[in-house]
């Protein structure tokens, strides 16, 4: 059975984009949220997760996010608008099938 795993783009107070890649979404995204997500984010909140890709398997994720990374940000904006799963910014819920409720700031 394969470990399942998404890679996600958040959107930082900034207005820059960070991403990861996780094993559980919602409590990825609340550790970000916290402060205790990443060095680039904890400076940065509150961030918004835009999408995320579901991934078939750690490597493959890990091997993803690497890629996206090196990407310049209008490159990440299209993938989100072709490949990613995308939560719009002001999104409480993402599709039925994570079973994932993201809170938003107003």
């Amino acid at each position: 059975m394969l470990d399942s795993y998404c890679v996600y783009i958040l959107r930082c107070v900034d207005g820059t984009l960070y991403t990861g890649y996780t094993s559980d979404l919602q409590r990825r995204v609340a550790q970000h949220q916290s402060g205790k997500g990443g060095k680039y984010t904890r400076s940065r909140r509150p961030v918004v997760l835009l999408g995320f890709l579901p991934m078939e398997g750690r490597r493959e994720a890990m091997r993803r996010e690497q890629q996206i990374k090196q990407m310049h940000r209008v490159d990440k904006l299209r993938l989100l608008a072709g490949s990613f799963d995308v939560v719009a910014p002001d999104a409480k819920v993402l599709p039925e099938e994570c079973g994932i409720v993201i809170a938003t700031h107003s």
